[in-house]
This record gives C-alpha cells, structure tokens and sequence, in this order.
C-alpha cells in the first residue's frame, strides 16, 4: 500500500534546485513551468509515472513552484504551464498508483492536489499573475483539470491533441481534483455538453473543443509556441505586481523532529499517541515588527506572519499526511497580544504593496487549509494565551473553544482575553466566500458589524462567551475535567463519522467552486474510491489495463 505505515514520512519542503519533475524558466515578465515527470521518480515504489502522469510528488513540488512565483517572482504576471515532453500533456494521476494505494491516501492525495489548483487560481485573482496552459499532445484526467485551474487554454489543433476526463467510463471513479465543477461553474459549459463530455474516453478536440467551452483557443501546431507567448505577454501587461523590484527568497524552512515533538521558529507540536490527539502551540511575534513596508521586504522570510503561514501549513501538511491516527488537534497560543496587533496593522495599512499582499493571501490560505482537514479542531484558551486578530482566527477555525474564566491559583500571569483586530473582518475568508465571523454569525448577520465596535478590546471569558467568541468557560475548578472529558469522547467517536459530521457542519452560508469542491466532491469521491465497482477485485480501477472486463453491482445507491 501506498501509504506512510510502510514507508517514511512524506516532507514537503523542497525548492527548485531539488525538483525532479518540472522545469522552471524565465523570460522577463512570463514564467513557464514544464512538467517533465521523471517516469522512476516515483514518491513510492511499485508504478512508473508515464506519459507525464503524476503522483503526490509531482504535485508537492508543483505547490512549492506555485509559492515561489508568487513570493520570489514580482516581476512575473504571467505563468505558463506546458509539457516538456514532445507527444504528452499530461494523462493524469497515475492509476498504477491509485491502485495500491490505501483509501486515505487517495482521498489526501487528491485534497492536497485540489488546495494547489485552488492557490493557482488565486494567484490569478487576487495576485494579478494569471496562469495560462498550452497543451499539446493528449491532456486528460488530471491533466485537463491542472488546465482548468488556469484562465486562459490554448490547445494544438494537431489531429493528436485533445482534453477529455474519462475517469467515469474508464475506472469507475469521478474525476477528483475539480474538473466536473471547474466545466459547469467556471467555465459554464452546458450540462448536456459537459455529460457527453465526461462520459466518453477519447474526449475532444479542435473546434468543437473552443465551441464548448472546454478550451479557449486552438492554433495549429506549428503557431502554438508564438501564440501562447503573445498571449502571455498581452496578460502579463495586466498585472500591478512590480517589475523593478526584488522578490525574496524562501530560505529552507527549519524543522526538528524528535520522537514525538515537531519544532519550528513560531509553531510547536506534540503528540500524544495514546490519546489520539496532537498539541500544537503558536508563538505570537517576539518583537516589534517593522515600522514600513520595506522592513518587511527586508526580513523576508523572517517576518513574523510569513514565518507563521510557512510554517503553520507544513506542520498541516505533515500531520494529515503522515500521523493519520492522530484525530484531534488542541490549538494553543503564547505571547504578546498587542504584538500580533502591530503586525496586523501592518498588514491592513499596505494593501498597495504586493508582498504584503502575498503574506495575507498565504495566511488565508492557510487557515482554509486548516477548516478543510478531516481533524477535530479544539482551541484552549488559558493565561498566557495570544488568541489575537490573526490568531484569533485559530480559535474561530476550531470546532469547539474553550476559555478558562479566572485565574489559576498561584499564577501571575492574569485572565485569559480574545482580542479582536480589523483582520478578523475580511482578509481571511474561507471556501465559502465568509469570513469566519460571518460564518459563526449566520443567524446574526449584524452581529459582526457590533463586534467591529471591540477591536483592540481585551475580552475576557465573560465578555467573550457573551459576544459569543467561545463555546465554554469553565472555571478553575472544573477545567481540568472538562477538558479531558471532551478530549476523551471525541477520541472515542468513529473517526469516519466525524469527518462527515464536521466537513457538515464547518461551511454553512452560501456555495462557491471551493465549497462545491471541498464538500460535495470530497464526499462522493470519499464514498465512491470505497466502493466495489471501483476498487473490488474486479472493480474499474484494479483491473485497467489487464485486458479484463470490470464487473458492476447495478443497483444504484
């Protein structure tokens, strides 16, 4: 099985130098990214990734490119993702690998590929550095849905070139990282079109590819190179992201794993394997930030919320990848309050400055990457703690909060307080388009705007509980037991059904392509990578290739 009980962790740290299936050019204002998949580079053994086919990998180091050009590269307002093979696109996830590889891997797998296409899309709309994809050759599967995550396709009108997503009629699953939502929602292909489109192995191509929707262009073969620079370069002319000036650079990130205990600069992680639950502590800032803009731009990396975001997303990304068994997450946080504050104004104050601009997209990012991972979430609010403007919105990500009201005997350090900043307010939706006061708040849409009147207040846990910021205040007496008691029974509870339960229950309010994609396609594709007629000894997916016939159960469910 391709999973992390017979091999070693996944690490999702890497950067250019160490890439093995894409290549990275640059031509002043226009980047190109090339997928060349390495066919024996696979992350685990037992399949070749042919035909360009990917696996997490591949996908992992896609992520890191997507980071880099944002962050490293102001001067790019246009990436153009390509093949670096001559008669291939892209087919896809690779089914050898999908095969053997465990339910929850799969379903991972295809969440972290569908935060990537959702990060590209977003460097689109809100970095102004638009993503395009030239596509020659056969672009399917998980190919076309890389290409759909861009905004703009030109595809070779070659007689071998075609999109097509034909993971229903050949392997009995959906396709799993957007494309059914991506056709009919950004893209407004027509029902009726986008069922035949979807059911059919050999997909489409040439005009009727343009006619549809599917695609945005088609030029002959030997225009594609030309046309998909001028294009570019027509987008890359859009963009307010500076052309003069450096990006900086994503040094390493600094991890120490010993034993149980995952270390970085601002976060820490312990896990407590008998209890099924990981601790994990946030350290506001240690000092002032810069005054200006350009201090920011000077520390780099080192800036206290960037070092947060960078961080914060690879323990994430660690823990859901590599410690399945671990099913509640404890957020705590330390430190200074009126620090975090500091940094949040700088935030808010520079809304012309692109890096500043970069470092709210990536905490946003990362919070939603945090409300969408199948974990229980339970924020402890206690003396010491620094639930602030950003890192409040740990404790409103959470499923359930719990504010200790009082103090400890013997300990100086006073009550415990929330402190709400204008970040609470708009710089971090989530995949349904709210911020998380507007989604605590549905019942009470005004509710939010009264809230607005508090920042900068210090709310205690009677003041928080009724602004109704927290779910519980326990008092000394009772916090110990609460605690462990809720701690326990949520250990307790069926890991499957409370991640139905909480995927539920985390996104009410109104339906986006991220909402869409998170709930109702994670869901089914939950369910149907499960079911027989996929994965049975004689289901689609284990017998592709062998020359066998798939048998269904043709009862509909």
């Amino acid at each position: 099985m391709a999973d992390t009980r017979d091999h070693g962790p996944v690490d999702f740290r890497t950067e250019p130098a160490k890439y093995r299936h894409w290549r990275l050019s640059f031509d002043g204002p226009v980047a190109t990214l090339a997928m060349d998949v390495k066919e024996d580079g696979g992350l685990r053994p037992g399949y070749e990734l042919k035909l360009n086919s990917y696996d997490l990998g591949v996908d992992l180091e896609l992520y890191d490119a997507v980071q880099r050009l944002r962050l490293e590269h102001p001067e790019v307002g246009a990436v153009v993702v390509t093949s670096g093979k001559e008669r291939v696109f892209c087919a896809g996830a690779n089914i050898r690998m999908l095969s053997q590889s465990a339910h929850g891997w799969k379903v991972n797998f295809c969440k972290f590929t569908n935060e990537t296409r959702n990060a590209i899309e977003e460097a689109t709309a809100e970095s102004r550095q638009t993503w395009l994809t030239a596509v020659t050759g056969p672009c399917a599967g998980g190919g076309y849905e890389l290409a759909l995550a861009t905004d703009w396709i030109v595809m070779a009108d070659d007689g071998n070139t075609a999109v097509s997503l034909p993971e229903v009629p050949l392997l009995a699953v959906l396709p799993g990282t957007g494309g059914l939502t991506r056709l009919v929602d950004k893209r407004r292909v027509r029902r009726d079109r986008a069922d035949f489109f979807c059911t059919t192995e050999e997909g489409v191509k040439g005009r009727r590819a343009v006619e549809w929707g599917l695609v945005d262009e088609v030029v002959p073969r030997s225009k594609l190179d030309e046309t998909v620079r001028g294009r570019a370069r027509e987008l890359a002319a859009r963009t307010d992201r500076p052309a003069g000036v450096p990006g900086i650079v994503l040094a390493p990130l600094a991890r120490t794993l010993e034993g149980d205990r995952i270390t970085y600069s601002t976060v820490a992680c312990a896990i407590d394997r008998e209890r099924g639950l990981a601790e994990i502590t946030v350290n506001a800032p240690a000092a002032a930030p810069p005054a200006e803009a350009a201090g920011v731009h000077a520390q780099g990396c080192a800036f206290w919320p960037l070092a947060l975001a960078r961080e914060l997303d690879d323990l994430i990304l660690h823990l859901r990848t590599n410690e399945e068994a671990i099913g509640v997450w404890v957020l705590r946080t330390a430190g200074r309050a009126d620090l975090v504050e500091a940094c949040d104004r700088l935030l808010a104050a520079h809304t012309d400055d692109w890096l500043l601009r970069e470092i709210r997209l990536y905490l946003r990012r990362t919070w939603k990457r945090l409300d969408v991972s199948s974990r229980s979430i339970f924020a402890l609010i206690e003396p010491g703690s620094c639930f602030a403007g950003t890192l409040l919105e740990l404790a409103l990500a959470a499923d359930r909060s719990y504010m200790l009201d009082g103090t400890r005997a013997g300990d100086a350090r006073g009550r415990a307080t929330l402190r709400l900043t204008g970040m609470n307010f708009g710089a971090y939706a989530m995949v349904n388009g709210l911020t998380r006061l507007g989604s605590r708040f549905l019942a009470e849409p005004g509710r939010v705007e009264k809230l607005r009147a508090r920042i900068g207040e210090d709310l205690d846990a009677a003041a928080a509980a009724e602004a109704g910021l927290v779910t519980f205040t326990p008092d000394d007496i009772d916090w110990d037991d609460e605690v462990r008691l809720a701690l326990e029974e949520r250990a307790a509870f069926s890991p499957d059904a409370l991640t139905g339960m909480e995927a539920s229950l985390r996104f009410g309010g109104p339906e986006t392509i991220e909402s869409k994609i998170f709930a109702r396609l994670t869901a089914w594709q939950n369910w149907i990578f499960q079911r027989p007629n996929a994965v049975g000894a004689k289901g689609a997916l284990q017998v592709y290739g062998t020359g066998q016939r798939s048998e269904f159960d043709r009862r509909r469910v």
